[in-house]
C-alpha cells in the first residue's frame, strides 16, 4: 500500500458525511469513532451541506446505523448525515457555447454531474490553450461564485522568525543562507496582532522557519493571549511538530495549520528537501487532521524537473487529503540557494492550477498567493478571476519583512494592494473589516467594494 493510500484513503468505498454543529461536537464524535475503530476521515464540508471551510466527518455506508446510534446515544449535535453522492450540481451550460473539443465538453459534463475528475482529465486541462484556456477560467469562476460568493477572505501573516533548521534547496531562509536573522518576542507579536484586530482582521497567520527557539509553551502563550483578548482565528505555520504539540495547539484554539506538501511526487519532494522525507511530511498532514485542526497545504508550480503529471498529482493530493486551504503559487528562485539560477514558474500555468483546484476541490479557501503577486503585477487579480478567494497580507514589521525572503523580489502585499486587486477583479472586500478605521488611516476604498 502506498503512503498516500495508507494515510488518506482509509477503507471508505460508499461515502457518507456527518456534519456537526460545532468543532467541539465534531471532535467529540471523531474521538468516539476512532476508539470504536470505525474508519473515518475529516474533509472540508462539501457545497450544499455546510459552510465554506468547515469540517465534515466522512465514513462508509456500512457504518451508517452504528454512527446514527452513536450520535443519538451521546447526544451529539449535528446538522445532518448525508450520502456523499448527492453533491451540489453546477449549471455550466454557457460553457458549451465556446466551440470546444469533445474531450473538454466531456470534462465539463463531469463537473456538472459532480463526478470526480481523473488524473487524465486534469492533465488535459493543464494543456488548455486559447478558447479552452478561457473556458477553463470561466468554469472555475462559476464554481467559485457558487461555492464562496463574491467576497474575498482577508488574512494577515506575521512572519515572526526567519531562523530555520532546514536546508530546503529553494528557500531563501534555509539554514545555510547568509541573511540577517531575527526573532520577534511575544510582546512585539501581540502588538502587531492588536493593529490587525483594529482593522477588523479575523484570522492571523503566525509564520516562521522551523525555529525550535519557540518552544511549545512559548507558542501556546502567544495563542492563549490572542484568544483571550481578541478571539481571532489563528493559523500556525511553523513546520513539523509532534503529535502531542498538535493536540495542545488544537486544545488552546488553533484553528488552522499550514504545512505545504510543495509537491506530491516523492522523488521530486526529496530532491528539493534534502533533509526531509516525503512519507514523514504526509504523516504530519494526517496528525494535524487527527488533532482536529484544519490543514492548509499547496505547492509550487514550475519546480525544476516538474511534469504536468506531477502537477495533476499535486491537485489530487489536496482533494483526496481533504485540505481546507490550498495555496498554489509559482516557483520563484531565491538568491543564495542551489536553485537561484533556475527559471521561475509561468503565470499562465499557475492560473490553470488555481482554476483546476477550484473545480476539483470546490468548497475551500483558495489564496491568490503572494508568490503570484510577486511574479506579475496583476497576478493576484488574475488569480481571483481564476477561482481564488483569499488574500494574505504581509503584516511583519517593516524593518524585518525584507529578511523573510523565502524567494527573491517578494511583493509585500499590503491592504492597499489587496483593495486594488479586489477592485480590479470585480470582487468585494469582506464585511467584517472596520471600514471607518481603515478610511481614517488614509486608505482609499470605494463604497462599492464594501
Amino acid at each position: 500500500m502506498s503512503i498516500i493510500n495508507k494515510f488518506i484513503k482509509n477503507n471508505i468505498n460508499d461515502p457518507y458525511i456527518l456534519v456537526c454543529t460545532s468543532k467541539s461536537q465534531m471532535l467529540f464524535c471523531k474521538d468516539i469513532l476512532d476508539k470504536k475503530d470505525i474508519d473515518n476521515d475529516l474533509i472540508p464540508t462539501p457545497k450544499g451541506f455546510g459552510g465554506v471551510c468547515t469540517t465534515a466527518i466522512k465514513f462508509d455506508k456500512r457504518d451508517l446505523q452504528d454512527i446514527k446510534n452513536i450520535v443519538r446515544y451521546n447526544k451529539i449535535k449535528t446538522e445532518g448525515i448525508y450520502p456523499f453522492s448527492k453533491k451540489y450540481k453546477y449549471n455550466l451550460k454557457e460553457i458549451y457555447n465556446d466551440n470546444l473539443s469533445q474531450k473538454f465538453i466531456d470534462i465539463i459534463k463531469k463537473i456538472e454531474a459532480g463526478v470526480d475528475l481523473s488524473k487524465e482529465d486534469i492533465v488535459y486541462l493543464l494543456k488548455a490553450k486559447d478558447k479552452e484556456y478561457n473556458s477553463l477560467i470561466k468554469t472555475a469562476d462559476i464554481v467559485r461564485k457558487e461555492c464562496v460568493g463574491d467576497r474575498i477572505e482577508l488574512r494577515a501573516a506575521i512572519e515572526f522568525s526567519n531562523y530555520c533548521k532546514k536546508d530546503c534547496n529553494y528557500c531563501g531562509v534555509r539554514k545555510s543562507n547568509t541573511t540577517s536573522r531575527y526573532r520577534m518576542e511575544e510582546k512585539a507579536i501581540l502588538k502587531k496582532v492588536d493593529e490587525l484586530y483594529k482593522i477588523g482582521i479575523k484570522t492571523v497567520i503566525l509564520q516562521s522557519g522551523e525555529d525550535l527557539y519557540y518552544t511549545t509553551e512559548k507558542i501556546l502563550s502567544i495563542v492563549r493571549k490572542i484568544k483571550e483578548k481578541y478571539r481571532m482565528g489563528i493559523t500556525l505555520s511553523i513546520g513539523e511538530r509532534d503529535h502531542k504539540e498538535y493536540k495542545l495547539f488544537s486544545k488552546e484554539g488553533v484553528d488552522n495549520y499550514l504545512l505545504k506538501i510543495e509537491t506530491a511526487n516523492k522523488e521530486l519532494f526529496e530532491r528539493i528537501h534534502p533533509d526531509d522525507k516525503y512519507d514523514e511530511r504526509v504523516k504530519h498532514h494526517r496528525l494535524i487532521k487527527e488533532a482536529g485542526i484544519r490543514v492548509g497545504s499547496g505547492g509550487m508550480i514550475g519546480l525544476p524537473g516538474q511534469t504536468l503529471e506531477n502537477i495533476a498529482q499535486d491537485i489530487l493530493f489536496q482533494r483526496d487529503f481533504g485540505i481546507h486551504m490550498i495555496g498554489f503559487g509559482p516557483f520563484l528562485p531565491a538568491k543564495g540557494t542551489p536553485y537561484e539560477r533556475e527559471k521561475s514558474g509561468e503565470l499562465e500555468m499557475t492560473l490553470k492550477v488555481v482554476a483546476i483546484t477550484r473545480i476539483v476541490c470546490q468548497h475551500v479557501f483558495l489564496p491568490a498567493t503572494t508568490a503570484i503577486a510577486s511574479l506579475h503585477p496583476e497576478g493576484q487579480t488574475l488569480a481571483l478571476k481564476a477561482g481564488a478567494n483569499t488574500i494574505m497580507l504581509i503584516s511583519t514589521p517593516p524593518n524585518l519583512r525584507e529578511n523573510y525572503e523565502i524567494y527573491s523580489n517578494k511583493n509585500m502585499v499590503d491592504l492597499s494592494f489587496a483593495i486594488e486587486s479586489t477592485r480590479d477583479a470585480g470582487r468585494k472586500m469582506p464585511k467584517y473589516l472596520n471600514y471607518d478605521y481603515i478610511k481614517d488611516m488614509g486608505y482609499d476604498i470605494e463604497d462599492s467594494l464594501i
